[in-house]
């Protein structure tokens, strides 16, 4: 008998479109669970259960076994930097992590950058030989340039609208982001045809879509 399989799911934008993924793999996940407010959902039908958790604790709960797999965009396995192993990209949930700021922006004496991922911001900045204060915050981060905060962000655009409805510009793309397929160490190797077996045919849907 298959082992169950514990899935940390991220609550939000990305679980719908990881949801219809699985789906489109093959396995009956209920379109009821789309809306549900449970925060644990058993679905023995497709031998899994998902946890359903804030999208930057779910390499934690991965790392530390409490779910086997989990999916999590790649802006937060960056900054979080978490024991686990990447093994398959998405493809959903396609954004890109910027510095934005105003457009008449020059640099100062004392540079100040506001953040929600302060990793990745320092790593960016250190890279580029730049000396900047680095403070983070955990919403509208936009906010910060408009209040003299700081001089700069740095945060993940999708669409950009947010940004140009506060009169912001995109000035440096870090890198494109998508969602990731992530396991914990010891489940890779106790449950790996359970998990192999997932990855196949996820890759399959991908590699699907990418042709059509």
């Amino acid at each position: 008998m298959a082992e169950i399989l514990k899935v940390a799911m991220p609550k939000g934008r990305i679980y719908k479109k990881a949801s219809a993924l699985f789906r489109s793999a093959g396995w009956p996940i209920p379109m009821d669970v789309d809306d549900t407010r449970k925060l644990v959902i058993p679905l023995p039908e497709a031998g899994m259960e998902f946890i359903l958790a804030k999208p930057v604790d779910v390499p934690t709960y991965v790392e530390y076994g409490v779910a086997d797999i989990g999916i999590v965009g790649k802006d937060v396995l960056m900054e979080e930097n978490k024991d686990v192993y990447e093994l398959l990209d998405l493809q959903i949930a396609r954004c890109r992590m910027s510095v934005i700021g105003l457009p008449d922006w020059t640099p100062g004496i004392r540079q100040r950058v506001a953040t929600k991922y302060p990793n990745i911001a320092s790593q960016y900045f250190r890279e580029q030989g730049q000396q900047v204060e680095v403070v983070k915050l955990n919403g509208s981060i936009e906010l910060a340039p408009l209040i003299g905060l700081a001089d700069r962000i740095v945060d993940m655009v999708e669409t950009g609208q947010t940004i140009k409805e506060n009169g912001l510009v995109e000035m440096t793309t870090l890198f494109e982001i998508t969602s990731r397929l992530i396991v914990n160490r010891v489940s890779y190797r106790m449950k790996n045809v359970e998990i192999q077996q997932l990855c196949d045919r996820l890759q399959q849907v991908i590699l699907a879509e990418k042709t059509n």
